[in-house]
This record gives structure tokens, C-alpha cells and sequence, in this order.
């Protein structure tokens, strides 16, 4: 396949990778007004997101399968169409049920559009153009979470929430288009009998960790019930490795756990990005609760990491040929910790130049190590575990974005019950959380000692 081409499909995937990641947070700002359309109060729109949640973390471990037996051009155009409906179906929804429903829907269809689409790119894409192919999808999942509140506030202000997903439409229609002309048609697929056992055991586990913890960093989570299904969720993984290990043919194969570099970015890389992924839930907060600010001024701060995503965006590619993944890793790894324990030192009379330079460099740490992380994960995977790793890759990915908001909320109570702060955090609590957060960081880059110095050089063009 010509480059041209893999390039086009990268692009493609990363547009449905934006509209999926953008779903999931762009209604926080948009739940009053969806209250008052449904007739409910706004606390229990809430559940919109939390369905959604759950339907990507349940139907994500069957991805795979279906994409091997059915091919990933044809499951990836059925996905676009069922999220565009869905999307539709939201847009319509006149009660709090029927949206619900739709966001169900939604959720399934993002969960195969996520590691399905990523397998038509590590599929369709060559080694020595992997990097540039993986750093194209890898974006939008570093700027959505970012981009979804400010953006559904833009909307709900200037026309209505429906718009909200609307807007899917017309994107939908396109993405589809060149999903059916760019993706070739799988020459074979793999009629393998579906592993019902292990799908309920591997959805069930997903579904009750990331509810767990998703309840954990509520504000006024309870934290028996939110640490009994968390609990529930390790038993039932325990259970799905068992299964999935002795099973003669399992729904998802772990063998590809044992390739070094993809485990490496597996376990020390999901560690790395919960402690990244609190960065986005404890700013806001901080510069709210803290320094006074009001949503949209702390809002506008927080922008400037999407800053710092944008302007690493076209040295990514380079910079890892360069010098190679083990180096980035551990130092860029190095510079994200330093910047993490830098956000410990900001307080309400820092100049407002002086907080922004520390954020844009944490952004420009960031989208390094994501996008490392995410090419080498797939250096060295064969082509035929494509779909298992990129199944579990999707799997920990979000377990790990969701365990980032716990973490940040648990670390933040306990900072305030050192400090004797029981009505509402202050600087001293934010500060001390970040300092938490950075050695969190820290023992996460130990894990990228277990990589070779060559790590991952079949995708790289070294001089």
C-alpha cells in the first residue's frame, strides 16, 4: 500500500478517534440545559456520560473478534453509522430514557471504532512508516478531554446541546465515505468460535474497574461501595486472565504480553498516564477553588497544555527517529515528572506568564510520551496479534484515563485531611497532590528500564 494512502487512513481514523474522545466529556458543560429540557434535575443527566463509559469499557474486549471475523474495514463502517445514529438519536431525545438509550448505543459503537480502527492502521501501515501513522491517531486522544467542556459551553451558549451532536452528522457522513474507499477489504478473516465466557468475565471486569473508580472521584463519592466494585472488577480480571490463558482459543490472546516492548508500554506506560491524566480534573480546581479564578479563566489556563500538544505535534516523528524510544522515554519521562512537581510550586500571586510556561511545557511533555508510548507498544507485534493488542492496548487505555480523575480526587482528600481542610481544598492541598502525583510519575518510568537500548527500532529511520 502506497504511503499516501496509509497516511489518508491515519487521518481518517484520527477524526473518529476525536469524535469519540470529544463525546465523552463534551456534555459536562451542557447537563443544566439537557435537565431543563428533560424535566429532571441536572445531577441525574450525569448518567449519560457514566452509560457511555460503561458500554466502551464493556464492548471493547469483542472488538478484536469482530474485527478478525468479520474484517476491519466492514466493523469500522458499521461503527461510523451506528455513532451517527446514536449521535442523532441524542440530538432527538426528549426524555432523559430515550437519551440514555442513545448513549448506550453511542458507547458500543465508540468501542469498536477506537481499537478497530487503530488495527486498520497498524494493518494497512507499513513498519518504517508506523511513527508518523501512530503520532496522526495519538492526538486526539490528548486534546479532547481538553477541548470537550470548553467546547460544549461554546455550543450550549451560541446555539443549543442538541448541536452538540449534530455536529457528528456531517463528519459521520465523510468519515464513512473514506472509510469505504481508503480501507482495503480483508483478504481473510478468522472464523474463530466466540469466547462468551471469556467476553463476560474481561466486559465485566472493565465495566465494574471503571465505574469503581469513576466513582471514587466524585466529589461525594461513598467510598465502600465505590471500593467494594472496584474490588468486584480485580476479582472478575484475576478470573479473565485465568480463563483467557487456559482457554484453546480465548476471546482475547495474551501472548502478546510476553513481546517486551508492548508490555512495557502496557503496565509502565497505563501507570504514566494515570498519573498524566489528573493534570486535566485537579488544574481546574486549583485555579477555581485555590486562586479565585472563574470557570472560564481557569478554563482558558488549562489550554495552554493543549498548547503545548499542538506545538510538539510536528517534532514528535522526528525526535523519536533521532534518538529512539528508550532515550525519549526516559528523559522526556524525566522532563514530564519535572513538570508535574513544578505545578507544586504555583500559587495565586505567580505571575499568570509564569504558570502558563509551566503548563505548555508539560504539554509539550506529554503529547512526547503518548505518542511514544503508543508507537512503540506496536514496534514489534507481529501482524497477526495486531487485534489482541490493539484490543488490550484500548482496554487499559481507558481504564487508565479513568483512574487518572480517582486518583487526582483521592489524593486530593487526603492532601486536605493532612492539612485539617475539611470545607474545601486550598493551595497547600493542591500542592502537596502534585508532589504525590509527580512520584507517581517517577516509579512509572522505572518500568522503561526493562527496555532494550534498541527498543523498537524496526519502525525507526536512523541516519
Amino acid at each position: 500500500m502506497s504511503q499516501r494512502r496509509s497516511t489518508l487512513i491515519a487521518l481518517l481514523v484520527a477524526v473518529t478517534f476525536f469524535m469519540e474522545n470529544l463525546d465523552a466529556t463534551v456534555i459536562a458543560t451542557a447537563l443544566p440545559d439537557m435537565a431543563r429540557t428533560f424535566g429532571v434535575p441536572a445531577v441525574d443527566v450525569s448518567i449519560g456520560m457514566s452509560v457511555y463509559m460503561l458500554a466502551v469499557a464493556v464492548f471493547i474486549p469483542i472488538s478484536g473478534w469482530l474485527a478478525d471475523r468479520f474484517g476491519s474495514r466492514l466493523v469500522f463502517s458499521a461503527a461510523i453509522v451506528l455513532f451517527s445514529l446514536s449521535s442523532l438519536m441524542c440530538g432527538l431525545s426528549e426524555s432523559l430514557e430515550t437519551f440514555v438509550a442513545a448513549r448506550v448505543l453511542q458507547g458500543i459503537s465508540g468501542a469498536m471504532m477506537v481499537p478497530v480502527g487503530r488495527l486498520a492502521v497498524l494493518r494497512t501501515t507499513e513498519k518504517k512508516d508506523l511513527v508518523r501513522a501512530i503520532s496522526f491517531i495519538t492526538w486526539p486522544g490528548l486534546v479532547a478531554p481538553i477541548l470537550g467542556p470548553p467546547l460544549g459551553g461554546f455550543i450550549v451558549t451560541h446555539a443549543s446541546w442538541p448541536w452538540i451532536f449534530y455536529l457528528n452528522l456531517p463528519l459521520g457522513v465523510l468519515a464513512l465515505i473514506a472509510a469505504l474507499v481508503l480501507i482495503p477489504r480483508q483478504d481473510h478473516v478468522i472464523a474463530r468460535p466466540f469466547d462468551f465466557t471469556g467476553f463476560l468475565l474481561a466486559g465485566g471486569a472493565s465495566a465494574a474497574l471503571l465505574f469503581g473508580v469513576e466513582m471514587l472521584g466524585q466529589s461525594h463519592a461513598n467510598v465502600l461501595p465505590a471500593l467494594s466494585l472496584s474490588g468486584a472488577g480485580v476479582i472478575l480480571g484475576v478470573f479473565a486472565w485465568r480463563h483467557l490463558r487456559r482457554h484453546a482459543q480465548p476471546l482475547l490472546a495474551l501472548g502478546v504480553l510476553e513481546i517486551r516492548t508492548f508490555s512495557v508500554c502496557l503496565w509502565g506506560g497505563s501507570i504514566f498516564r494515570i498519573a498524566i491524566s489528573t493534570l486535566p480534573f485537579l488544574l481546574p480546581l486549583m485555579f477555581q477553588l485555590a486562586f479565585g479564578l472563574s470557570a472560564l479563566d481557569a478554563g482558558l489556563l488549562v489550554l495552554a497544555v493543549f498548547a503545548g500538544n499542538l506545538a510538539m505535534k510536528p517534532f514528535t516523528t522526528r525526535v523519536m527517529h533521532r534518538w529512539g524510544f528508550r532515550p525519549v522515554l526516559m528523559f522526556n519521562g524525566i522532563l514530564g515528572v519535572l513538570a508535574i512537581a513544578a505545578c507544586a510550586l504555583l500559587d495565586e500571586h505567580m505571575s499568570r506568564a509564569l504558570v502558563l510556561l509551566v503548563l505548555f511545557v508539560g504539554g509539550l511533555s506529554r503529547s512526547m510520551q503518548f505518542t511514544a508510548f503508543n508507537t512503540l507498544g506496536f514496534a514489534d507485534v507481529p501482524k497477526e496479534q495486531m487485534s489482541d493488542a490493539s484490543t488490550l492496548f484500548s482496554m487499559f487505555f481507558q481504564l487508565s484515563m479513568a483512574m487518572g480523575i480517582a486518583t487526582g480526587a483521592l489524593l486530593l482528600r487526603f492532601s486536605m485531611s493532612i492539612h485539617g481542610n475539611t470545607a474545601h481544598a486550598e493551595t497547600a492541598d493542591f500542592q502537596l497532590t502534585f508532589l504525590c502525583v509527580a512520584v507517581l510519575a517517577g516509579i512509572a518510568l522505572l518500568d522503561n528500564l526493562r527496555l532494550p537500548p534498541k527498543a523498537g527500532e524496526s519502525v525507526l529511520q536512523r541516519a
